[in-house]
This record gives C-alpha cells, structure tokens and sequence, in this order.
C-alpha cells in the first residue's frame, strides 16, 4: 500500500514539475479570448471555391482553441486575417526517358497580414509564400491535383492557424496591465 502511495506522489511531483518548466501545447491558446476577423480571401487564380476551402480548413484549425475564434463579422473582433491567392501551377507533370509522366507539382502562391484592430498595428505579413504538393507516378490520376491542393491548403491553414496564436500570444506579453489588480482601490 505504501508503494502505490509513493508512486502516485512521485506521477504528481512529476506533474507539478512538468506544469511549473512552461510547457504549453502550441496548437492551444489558452489567453484572453480573441476574436479574429477574416474576410473572404481574393482569389486571383481560376480554380473556384479555392478562397472558401481555405477559409473551412481554417476554421476547422481555430476550433483547437476555445478562446480564438475566427469570424466573418468585422464587429466586436481584436484582429483581422487579411488574405490573397495570388497565383496556382496546375499541374506541372515531369516525365521519365520514356515519355511517361513520372510526377505531378502542383504549386500556390498565397499572401496574407494579420492586424491588430485596436492598434491598427500590423502584427505579421507575410507578403508571398509558396506551397507545393508533389506527386509520384502511382498518384498521378485526374485527381491528383484536387489531393495536391488539399494538402497544400492544410499546410496553409496550419501555418497561418500557428503563426497567428504565435502572434497574438507574443501581442498579449506586450500589453501593459491596467493596473487594476486585487489590491486596486
């Protein structure tokens, strides 16, 4: 018996001690509640419904945290997610010696800010990044570049979704207390 008591104080010393070293979960912010702003993205390409599939992948991504939430209404948010397809290669198929097609490189060029509405402070820009997706011989079909744009739009959402808790984790360090604590008449 007094083993497993032993042992459960060293999981809960353990515990302790892992909570105290700063570890937190970077898919999670666990702030103040944030509302970002992101308008519909301008699409400069011609594959349709691009700039709505990433909005959906994004959203998906947001509701890892509960006190980020992402918007399409301008009112009452602390930030906006500004964004733009500025460009997409579909596909660009490599051949083998034989004239077989041996790859397909899907590639998008994507820009996008995010700023502090409060401020009116630009937070991150990132003024143009490009995703690819390749593909070898066994993938290539007349899907392949429909499964190239999927994961490039989940690379995407992955990046602005961390870049953006990044940012905002980095803006609330920043912030001045009001000076209103408990001790505050």
């Amino acid at each position: 018996m007094k083993s497993g008591r032993f042992a459960c104080a060293l999981l809960l010393i353990a515990l302790l001690a892992l909570a105290g070293c700063g570890y937190y979960f970077p898919h999670v912010y666990d702030g103040p509640e944030q509302v970002v702003y992101m308008p519909d993205w301008e699409n400069r390409t011609s594959k349709l419904g691009l700039d709505n599939r990433i909005y959906q992948v994004l959203a998906r991504w947001f509701q890892k945290s509960e006190a980020v939430q992402l918007t399409k209404e301008r009112g009452g948010a602390d930030y906006i997610l500004a964004g733009e397809i500025v460009g997409i290669d579909l596909p660009s198929v490599s051949w083998d010696g034989v004239s077989r097609a041996s790859g397909v490189n899907v590639k998008l060029v994507v820009r996008y800010v995010l700023k502090d509405l409060k401020s009116g402070k630009i937070v991150w820009e990132v003024p143009s990044k490009l995703y690819t997706a390749d593909y070898t011989e066994k993938k290539i079909s007349a899907a392949g570049d429909e499964l190239a744009l999927r994961e490039i739009v989940d690379d995407i959402a992955e990046d602005i979704y961390m870049g953006t808790l990044h940012r905002i984790r980095r803006q609330q360090a920043k912030e001045p207390t009001s000076g209103k604590g408990q001790f505050a008449e």
